[in-house]
Formats: C-alpha cells, sequence, structure tokens
C-alpha cells in the first residue's frame, strides 16, 4: 500500500513539471528566452508562479532543464551508437561500420519533425542572444561524444596520426550537423513540389563514404 501511495504522490508533480517544461520549451522557441517570462510560462502551464521557482529555481535553470530534455538523450545516444559497434566487433572494428552507426543516430536521434523544428529554432535563438551556461555544450555534450569518438577511432584506424584525430571528428559531426538543418529545412517545406527531393540515406551513405576515404587518405601519409 505504502509503495502505491508513493507511486500517486510522484505522478501530479511529474506532471507539473513536465507541464513547465512543454510550456517553457514552446514559448522559448517562439520569443526567446528573454520574450518569455515566469508568468507566461506558470500562465501556459495552468500552474502557479511559485511552481517555478519551486521545481526549478529560476527561469534560467528551467531553460537549461528545457535543453537537456534534447540534449541528455541524444547525447547518450550517439556514445552508445559508438559503444555498440565496438563492443560487437570480433577483430578490428570496421570504419565504415562505426561512422555509419553514428551518423544514423545523429541524424535519427529526433524523429519527431516538430521536435526537430523546435530544436533548430532554439539553438538558433541560443547562437544570437546566448543564456546557457558557458560550458553546458562543452562539459555536457561535446567533450564525452568526442572522447567516445576519439577513443573508437583510435582502435579503428591506428595508423591514423591522433593529433589529426579531433579534426576528423569535427569534421564528421559538422557534415552531420548541417545534415540535420538542411533535412529540418526541406520537410518544412511540406508538400512544395519546387523543392527538391531529399533522401537522408543517401546523404548519411555518401558521408560515410567521403569521411572514410578522407580518414584514410591521412593513413596513407
Amino acid at each position: 500500500m505504502a509503495s502505491q501511495n508513493n507511486k500517486n504522490n510522484d505522478s501530479p508533480i511529474q506532471s507539473v513539471k513536465d507541464r513547465l517544461l512543454d510550456a517553457a520549451e514552446e514559448l522559448f522557441c517562439e520569443h526567446g528566452f528573454e520574450g518569455t517570462s515566469i508568468r507566461d510560462i506558470a500562465a501556459s502551464a495552468g500552474c502557479n508562479i511559485a511552481s517555478v521557482n519551486y521545481y526549478f529555481g529560476s527561469k534560467e535553470k528551467l531553460y537549461e532543464k528545457v535543453w537537456q530534455r534534447y540534449l541528455i538523450p541524444m547525447r547518450d545516444a550517439r556514445i552508445a551508437s559508438i559503444n555498440k559497434v565496438m563492443s560487437q566487433a570480433k577483430a578490428q572494428p570496421n570504419l565504415e561500420d562505426l561512422l555509419k552507426s553514428f551518423a544514423d543516430t545523429f541524424v535519427g536521434s529526433i524523429v519527431d519533425a516538430n521536435r526537430a523544428s523546435r530544436l533548430t529554432k532554439l539553438m538558433a535563438r541560443e547562437y544570437i542572444d546566448s543564456h546557457l551556461p558557458t560550458n553546458m555544450f562543452v562539459n555536457e555534450i561535446i567533450k564525452p561524444t568526442i572522447t567516445a569518438m576519439h577513443k573508437a577511432l583510435v582502435k579503428t584506424c591506428p595508423d591514423l596520426d591522433e593529433s589529426k584525430i579531433l579534426l576528423v571528428v569535427f569534421s564528421v559531426i559538422g557534415q552531420l550537423v548541417h545534415l540535420v538543418h538542411i533535412k529540418t529545412m526541406l520537410e518544412q517545406g511540406g508538400d512544395d513540389l519546387s523543392m527538391p527531393i531529399f533522401d537522408s540515406d543517401e546523404a548519411i551513405n555518401h558521408i560515410v563514404k567521403f569521411s572514410a576515404a578522407g580518414i584514410r587518405a591521412y593513413t596513407d601519409k
């Protein structure tokens, strides 16, 4: 009976937090950080103003949590895709397998077009008017992902100069980030027949082939 009571007590708390996060995400996308007030968020979520401070401490912390709802699962999925290829390889891992698994997860980590669109809006606003902690992306997202890929490339391409690995990883990620943005923009074109037909799988295969060739060119020198 006690566990049932605890479950019932936890449910409304989670519901309030989720409503606040959903409302904040939508308002931050549409109006930006400065253009969104705690009052706006609380009203949209159907909560009182005090609930924002109670659950998150401040508007700044709520803004961070909105971002983390996207970034933490994406980071974990990408690292898991690297670890899966490395753990399944019986001998030396295959470079194309590593790049393909990482690319598929990177591009497919947000399958909901609406969520992808909101993330793109959040990123655009954050680039213009930054309100996240300076090292948040580096410490929570970039560094763990790059570290996992660095270790994988050392094992996959033992002849690759380690001084080149960081540039290699940045190159691969840069291509994938651009692909995600282009994919989102074209999908927002709806049924406009003047828009080019976009095949994500074909684009990913191109990036994998192009990147693998570039990486091997380094090892040939």
